[in-house]
């Protein structure tokens, strides 16, 4: 069921309205350890693409790790220092992919 309109996920309405984010098409890889309890997180952002296909790759990119995450807000967030194996994984699926950050 859809938390929004109240129906199920098939014959949502809202998926439809929801258009992606607008961006340059670059997908922007990052590392981030702050507000975290000293965790690092691999973070995605800038990818425009509607909230199922982003879920589905989020999916597919902690697989490619062999770790957790979520995804939050448009930014696919993966549990760990993966930033090389998310661009890999990224650029084999024809993303233009940059590396943000230190």
């Amino acid at each position: 069921m859809c938390p929004e309109c109240r129906k199920p996920m098939v014959s949502c309405i809202c998926r439809q309205s929801q258009a992606p984010a607008r961006t340059d098409g670059v997908a922007r890889v990052s590392r981030q350890t702050k507000g975290r309890g000293g965790k690092t997180v691999t973070l995605v952002s800038g990818l425009a693409l509607d909230a199922l296909a982003l879920a589905r790759l989020g999916k597919q990119l902690k697989a490619a790790c062999g770790s957790g995450g979520t995804v939050k807000d448009g930014v696919i967030e993966v549990q760990g220092d993966h930033c090389e194996a998310v661009m890999l994984a990224l650029q084999s699926q024809g993303h233009a992919v940059k590396r943000t950050g230190g």
